[in-house]
C-alpha cells in the first residue's frame, strides 16, 4: 500500500453494495458512486430478467444487481483478459456467464432482442483528463477501463449504437458518465432510437443516463 497500489488490490476485494466484490492487481475497481446505477436498475428489475454488464470489470455490476434482484439470467463481458477472469469469480454465485471480447462482439447470438437490462459502467475521461486522475487509478488500473476519447463518451456511442439489436422491447440500457456529460449523452442514447433521460445522485456525485427501447411493457410481453 505504501508503494502507491490501490487498497483493493492490496486486500484483493472491494466492498460494493454490501457485497465482497474480488479485484485482481490491474482490475478496475469498483467505485461508490456506481451504486447508483445498480440501485436504478434494481428499481426496475424483475426476477428472471436477462441481465448483460457491458465493459464488467470486475462484474460487481452485474454481481450487485443479481443479489438484490434474485433470480436474473446474467451475462457479463469484458475486453481485459485479467477482468474477465476476476469478474467469473464474482458472478459465478449468480450462475453467470462471462465473455472476453470487445463490447457485444463475444455475447451469444440467442441475447439478440431479448436483454431486459444492459448495464455499462464504460470509460468515461476525457482523453486529455486521464492525466488528472489520483495515481492508484492511473497507474494501476488498465487504461482501457478509464480512457473515453476525446469527449469522454467513445465506448457510450459505440455501446447505444448496437444496443437496439440486443434490448427487448421495455429494455433498458443505464450507463454512468459525469454530471457534464449527461446532455450528450442523453443526445447519443435517442439518436440511436432510445427513449432517454438522465438521473442523479448528490450524495453520491453519480450520473446515470437511462435510455428505454420502444415497445410492449416488459411486464405485458410476459403475460401474454
Amino acid at each position: 500500500r505504501a508503494s502507491g497500489l490501490p487498497l483493493e488490490h492490496v486486500v484483493g476485494w472491494a466492498a460494493f453494495c454490501g457485497l465482497r466484490i474480488a479485484v485482481d492487481p490491474g482490475v478496475f475497481v469498483p467505485r461508490r458512486r456506481s451504486e447508483f446505477l445498480v440501485r436504478q436498475a434494481a428499481a426496475v428489475a424483475r426476477p428472471g430478467d436477462v441481465v448483460v454488464d457491458l465493459c464488467c470489470g470486475s462484474g460487481a455490476l452485474g454481481a450487485a444487481l443479481a443479489a438484490a434482484v434474485g433470480r436474473v439470467e446474467l451475462h457479463a463481458a469484458d475486453i481485459d483478459p485479467a477482468s474477465v477472469r476476476c469478474a467469473r469469480r464474482n458472478v459465478a454465485s449468480a450462475g453467470g456467464r462471462v465473455y472476453e471480447g470487445d463490447l457485444y462482439a463475444p455475447l451469444p447470438a440467442a441475447l439478440r432482442g431479448r436483454v431486459d437490462l444492459l448495464l455499462a459502467n464504460a470509460p468515461y475521461v476525457p482523453t486529455g483528463a486521464i492525466g488528472l486522475l489520483p495515481a492508484e487509478a492511473r497507474l494501476h488500473e488498465a487504461a482501457a477501463a478509464l480512457d473515453g476519447g476525446a469527449d469522454g463518451l467513445d465506448v457510450h456511442r459505440r455501446v447505444a449504437a448496437d444496443a437496439a439489436q440486443w434490448l427487448a422491447p421495455g429494455g433498458r440500457l443505464l450507463i454512468e458518465v459525469g454530471e457534464r456529460q449527461a446532455l450528450q449523452a442523453v443526445g447519443i442514447f435517442e439518436r440511436s432510437g432510445l427513449l432517454a433521460r438522465a438521473v442523479g445522485c448528490d450524495e453520491l456525485d453519480a450520473t446515470v443516463v437511462i435510455g428505454t427501447m420502444p415497445g410492449a411493457d416488459r411486464a405485458t410481453r410476459r403475460h401474454r
